[in-house]
């Protein structure tokens, strides 16, 4: 009989999405020019319009951020649930609604949409009002930065766009980068 070692962890569920799989897992490309800019996220903004607005003045319309730690007067978020109706594997839940929550930390991705707007993905770490610790996928459009400024450090991508894109093996759009004048809608 085979021992398991006592530090053993049990194997993390897998999900088989319904479409094929790409060959490559990652695609990446390189931004050997990016600007590096600090914004100070305005209070009473919501999180899309304090992130895309100066950033379209810039003219940055894709890149990546490090939010820091901030207070948000009121925060939509969802999280992962799963899909048994299908064809995805996986949807968001209902969006939750919080008030006076602190973000402890999140990430954000600029792109664009499928129909050529601009589109912030962002995903935070929370506590709420009650001292519950939360996670999960920020709705931008809805979510209001406190009273404070929040400050955001962003990585701007210069030689590639974050183009979302119908995903044959999620069957989800998800942003992928792309050349400059590769993607058409």
């Amino acid at each position: 009989m085979k021992s398991q070692p006592a530090c053993a962890l049990p194997r993390s569920r897998t999900l088989l999405h319904p479409g094929p799989a790409a060959p490559a897992r990652i695609r990446t490309m390189q931004a050997p020019r990016a600007q590096h800019v600090r914004l100070s996220l305005q209070p009473d903004c919501s999180l899309f319009d304090a992130l895309v607005q100066p950033l379209a003045r810039l003219d940055i319309s894709s890149a990546a951020a490090t939010l820091l730690s901030g207070h948000f007067a009121r925060l939509d978020y969802c999280t992962p649930a799963a899909n048994p109706a299908g064809p995805s594997v996986a949807k968001y839940s209902a969006p939750v609604h919080a008030e006076r929550v602190l973000m402890v930390s999140a990430t954000a991705t600029l792109g664009t949409s499928t129909i050529g707007e601009p589109l912030v993905h962002c995903h935070a770490t929370l506590r709420t009002a009650d001292g519950a610790t939360k996670g999960g996928h920020i709705l931008t459009e809805t979510s209001i930065i406190g009273a404070v400024p929040i400050i955001a450090l962003i990585t701007s991508f210069d030689t590639f766009r974050l183009q979302q894109i119908h995903d044959t093996e999620t069957t989800m759009p998800l942003f992928q980068p792309q050349r400059h004048g590769e993607y058409q809608q």
